[in-house]
């Protein structure tokens, strides 16, 4: 059983079998209040798949790409659960989600090109390419992720797709998949893309009367 968190757009929590099967799932689209939420996210879906800590074999956490404020806090939570409950943390990355799940509810045929775009703040985006999925039903990134400007988007026919929240239940599906093929997860390295906001101190300011 596995506990998949992601806070790289919105925040989304899912509890998943091992064999693909998503017991609960619970978001919120809210990109500012990560923190806020996570909690009660993790909380809700556990209680709702009616799965006990102990009844978990692994968290899942989305690495982004996503801003640094949010997408650290998802990780932290997934990195902190996995730590207090001696599981292990499973990366994935957050856009192979996204695309896992659209072309599972049809929104780009299984063999067919997918564009998948997440909002990156300061008026850019993230994107990545897919060229289909594989044959263990995964799905294959030819491009990304990356990050550019809305009009540099690339100039492609494939199904675009603009998402405003990773769904959590396909990266646990992503890790079931991986795990049965025994297939590579992701780096343990947040896909920021981009120097977080805020900069060290250069030390104490003079104050002078």
């Amino acid at each position: 059983m596995l506990l998949a968190i992601d806070t790289s757009a919105g925040s989304s929590v899912a509890v998943v079998s091992l064999d693909g099967v998503i017991l609960a799932e619970r978001s919120s689209d809210d990109p500012m209040r990560h923190a806020e939420v996570i909690g009660t996210l993790i909380a809700g879906s556990l209680d709702e798949a009616g799965v006990a800590v102990a009844d978990l074999t692994g968290v899942v956490a989305g690495m982004g790409p996503g801003p640094f404020t949010g997408l650290r806090i998802g990780i932290a939570a997934a990195r902190s659960f996995g730590v207090g409950a001696g599981l292990p943390v499973h990366p994935v990355v957050s856009h192979d989600g996204i695309a896992l799940d659209a072309y599972g509810t049809g929104r780009a045929a299984p063999d067919a090109g997918l564009l998948v775009v997440t909002d990156a703040r300061r008026r850019e985006r993230y994107w990545s390419a897919y060229a289909g999925l594989d044959a263990n039903g995964l799905p294959v990134r030819a491009q990304g992720p990356a990050l550019a400007k809305p009009e540099d988007l690339p100039s492609t026919e494939a199904v675009r797709f603009d998402a405003v929240v990773v769904p959590a239940g396909a990266l646990g599906r992503i890790a079931a998949l991986l795990l049965a093929s025994d297939g590579a997860f992701a780096g343990e390295e947040p896909l920021y893309l981009r120097s977080p906001d805020v900069t060290m101190s250069t030390g104490a300011k003079r104050v002078t009367a």
